[in-house]
């Protein structure tokens, strides 16, 4: 069974028919039969760890690499070792990745096989397991991270409380809301409504949008579970 292709941006309803637009901002890769096979074998609970972590690689590099394409570029021209000049791009200086602990830390791999200089800071937020609510424990960024681009990294968003509580952060560290783009391998629409609703010029890049997202996301990757 072949899966239909999806549109890249989600700018209308959801998919899930819920009939709510959540606008330009929410970037989500097209579904292609490989991409579902990944977040398959992830949402499998027969699926060993070794495994777990060979799909789960896989489907980051691909967020990532996406969140990569969403940086701005400036046109650069190249003289190729034949004499051709050809006329490309180069990344704008200036970007960081942020990686909200301990499961957001399994993309820094991810970003770092991408742009190996890039910066990385990190941000720890335990929320309470019945409330729900964030708390910033630990956080450490680059100093100059108000000039930068910045990639917030969290694999899974299910309420979207703790990207918020870093968003909070970032914003006192002077940080423009519009250069922050939340990588996630899987979001809720619950979370997506969360963020969007408090930082609306926020980008979120996500494989899968779904109600139900695996939790067993960070305890499966690190081998604690």
């Amino acid at each position: 069974m072949d899966f239909i292709a999806e549109p890249d941006i989600i700018s209308t309803s959801s998919p899930l028919g819920s009939r709510e637009e959540f606008g330009p901002n929410l970037i989500r890769l097209r579904v292609t039969n490989q991409i579902k096979e990944l977040q398959t074998v992830i949402r499998d609970k027969n699926t060993s760890r070794s495994d777990f972590i060979f799909y789960a690689d896989r489907l980051i590099r691909l967020v990532v690499e996406e969140g990569l394409n969403q940086l701005p570029y400036n046109k650069e021209v190249i003289v190729t070792p034949t004499g051709y000049k050809y006329e490309g791009l180069r990344y704008e200086e200036g970007n960081c990745g942020v990686s909200i602990m301990r499961s957001g830390e399994a993309m820094e791999q991810g970003l770092r096989d991408c742009c190996r200089s890039i910066r990385i800071g990190k941000v720890l937020v335990i929320s309470d397991e019945d409330t729900h609510e964030a708390k910033v424990y630990y956080a450490k960024f680059p100093p100059d991270i108000h000039k930068r681009k910045v990639l917030l990294m969290y694999p899974i968003l299910c309420t979207g409380n703790s990207v918020n509580k870093a968003l909070e952060i970032l914003i006192q560290q002077d940080v423009d809301e519009s250069k922050v783009i939340v990588l996630s391998l899987f979001t809720t629409p619950e979370a997506i409504r969360n963020i969007l609703r408090s930082f609306p010029k926020v980008k979120i890049l996500t494989s899968e949008v779904h109600p139900v997202a695996p939790k067993h996301f960070g305890q499966k990757y690190f081998g604690t579970d």
